[in-house]
């Protein structure tokens, strides 16, 4: 029970704090944000999906999504296109990881994480610049994005497998 409230606070603090990079240092941080705070916070909805697995699983999902994305809106009222890019990426991205993970349910934690964050980073890297930066979006930082969450969910969920499993 500890463990997951811990889990809650660090994937919140995470998207969060990825919203604010954006606001302070503009979409050339989007990649390092990628990588180190969105390949997080999707390796870890995967440790929170296991860990609510038949206790009201997708309720508390979509309070956490749904949540998170109040709480970007929230702490990002100043800058609320980027707000708002974030917290419809983050809910899209949230709800396809979700489902690719459940959909994966009886395989390894390793082969469940990583393929629902490709789905999640595809999702999150397309709708996410679009909305806070226009179309036609920046492919380069699109594709950066990508790469950079699939490759940084694929180190956090090794790391959290390890941690928790």
């Amino acid at each position: 029970m500890k463990r997951t409230i811990i889990s809650v606070g660090i994937y919140l603090a995470a998207i969060v704090l990825a919203n604010l990079m954006i606001v302070w240092f503009g979409p050339s941080i989007s990649i390092i944000n990628a990588f180190l705070l969105i390949g997080l916070d999707l390796s870890l909805r995967d440790t929170l999906h296991d860990a609510w697995d038949g206790k009201g699983l997708w309720w508390k999902m979509l309070a956490l999504i749904c949540g998170g994305s109040a709480i970007t809106v929230v702490l990002n009222w100043d800058a609320l296109p980027i707000a708002i890019a974030s917290s419809a990426a983050f809910l899209c991205s949230g709800i396809g990881d979700g489902l690719v993970y459940w959909r994966l349910r009886r395989r390894d934690f390793l082969v469940r994480s990583n393929s629902s964050n490709v789905v999640g980073a595809g999702i999150d890297s397309l709708i996410f610049p679009i909305l806070a930066f226009g179309f036609p979006p920046l492919w380069g930082i699109v594709a950066g994005q990508f790469i950079a969450k699939v490759f940084g969910g694929g180190i956090w969920s090794w790391i959290l497998m390890r941690k928790f499993k």
